[in-house]
């Protein structure tokens, strides 16, 4: 339970690390002045930019953090917070549009729940960038985070909100994370770990501006996610059934698994390909909701062309959590014969 003074009148600083935004980072600064409620302050941490995004920032009245060197989102973001003065912290990435209500949302949301600590929001479900991947990767996390439950188990910096005094009770993110990671993940279980509770709630978006290609999508997913989620799951022993995690894609990557062993061993056992089938039939009616979802909003061709990339998705996640999870026996067992 927060203090009552902090729940009568309350205060929201918005922290926004860049590096080079670009357009995309002026597009997320011109939502700002659109907004139904104004921030009480706008804190930018350009964190090593070589485009002038620091510059753009202090034409729009934000308060600038300029860093010499890049050190990672957690790092920019913890500098970010130190300096604010806001009851509310509200961490937006840099790529993202906020909507005219999603302070205002945030603002009442934390105000109406006082036993609240942190929030995260959802990416709405009209991205920014028009091609295929980009739409389907943002139209996928917008899908699973209006199917999650609300009680949230992690934390999102593209759109999330945590009170000061919690944040800075959990020691804020951690740095050793240089990379966009899953820096605000950890945080996330952290906070839960101490007995904060953390709310996702669906009705507060922002758009997502990040044009997604093929090799970009499957380097941040792979090395950025999937690979240090794995290493954060084994070290906190948690897996819960949540997000990205929920036991549907666990029983996903199983089938795509499956599948894939029975059609490798169909040179030598033909009746394999027939259970092939079967796990590809079980693998689409398990996925039936979410492709329903983008036939839905985009259409029967869009959803066409999503299936191999979804199919593709639980594979790289299944490959990602066994050498996670081989790496980690690998250290146990060093750390077991050196101690």
């Amino acid at each position: 339970m927060v203090k009552n003074s902090t729940v009568e009148s309350l205060t929201i600083s918005i922290v926004i690390p860049v590096y080079n935004g670009g357009e995309k980072f002026k597009r997320c600064l011109q939502s700002l002045t659109k907004t139904s409620l104004n921030p009480d302050e706008v804190i930018v941490v350009a964190d090593g930019d070589t485009d002038g995004s620091w510059l753009l920032a202090k034409d729009f009245g934000a308060k600038v953090i300029r860093l010499p060197k890049s050190g990672g989102p957690a790092r920019a973001r913890n500098l970010g917070a130190k300096a604010a003065k806001g009851d509310i912290l509200f961490f937006i990435d840099a790529d993202v549009e906020v909507y005219p209500d999603t302070i205002e949302k945030v603002v009442t949301v934390f105000r109406n729940e006082p036993n609240l600590s942190a929030l995260i929001g959802s990416y709405d479900d009209a991205p920014g960038a028009d091609n295929f991947l980009s739409q389907y990767r943002n139209l996928f996390h917008h899908y699973t985070h209006q199917t999650s439950q609300e009680e949230a188990s992690t934390f999102w910096g593209a759109c999330g909100a945590v009170r000061r005094e919690v944040f800075l009770n959990v020691g804020g993110f951690d740095e050793k994370y240089r990379l966009p990671c899953i820096e605000d993940i950890e945080l996330g279980y952290r906070l839960k770990k101490a007995g904060y509770q953390i709310g996702l709630r669906k009705n507060i978006f922002v758009k997502h501006l990040k044009e997604w290609r093929p090799i970009s999508m499957l380097k941040a997913d792979f090395f950025y996610r999937a690979l240090p989620w794995t290493a954060l799951i084994l070290r906190d022993r948690q897996l819960n059934n949540d997000l990205n995690l929920q036991y549907s894609s666990r029983l996903s990557v199983l089938l795509v698994y499956a599948k894939i062993g029975a059609l490798m061993a169909a040179p030598w056992l033909s009746q394999t390909s027939i259970i092939a089938c079967i796990f590809a039939l079980a693998f689409l009616a398990l996925n039936a909701p979410v492709y329903q979802f983008f036939h839905n909003k985009r259409g029967l061709l869009f959803a066409l062309r999503s299936i191999p990339w979804h199919w593709l998705y639980y594979f790289y996640s299944g490959l990602a959590f066994a050498i996670g999870f081989v790496r980690h026996w690998l250290q146990v067992k060093l750390t077991y014969r050196q101690a």
